[in-house]
């Protein structure tokens, strides 16, 4: 294959990887996590909560530890056990968005 074929390629790959995690300019953690874990799973690690600081919060360097010590080990765990309210639905809704952006709070989509 012609090298600049290949580069192409792998260029547009990771374009396309951006544009399928990237974050919503106002998007909460807790609808970012819940979305990426509808498409991709989770693997066990932080992996999106610590992409969504990384883009949307790089100053909330504590993120991981506030989130390990209310139970969020893992993205899964985050749903679960620091955001575990959201409307029963079943389907993805869209997130309400938040204040400004880098909020960690969960936007006001869902119940009280």
């Amino acid at each position: 294959m012609n090298d600049s074929i290949v580069t192409d390629i792998e260029a547009e790959l990771a374009d396309l990887s951006r544009a399928l995690t990237e974050p919503g300019e106002r998007e909460c953690l807790r609808c970012y996590v819940l979305r990426m874990l509808h498409e991709f799973g989770c693997d066990g690690t932080l992996r999106w909560a610590k992409y969504w600081r990384d883009l949307r919060a790089p100053r909330a360097q504590a993120l991981a530890r506030k989130l390990a010590y209310r139970g969020g080990h893992c993205d899964c765990e985050v749903i679960f056990n620091v955001y575990p309210r959201y409307p029963q639905t079943t389907k993805l809704q869209p997130c309400a968005g938040v204040s400004r952006r880098g909020c960690t709070k969960p936007c006001a989509l869902g119940p009280p």
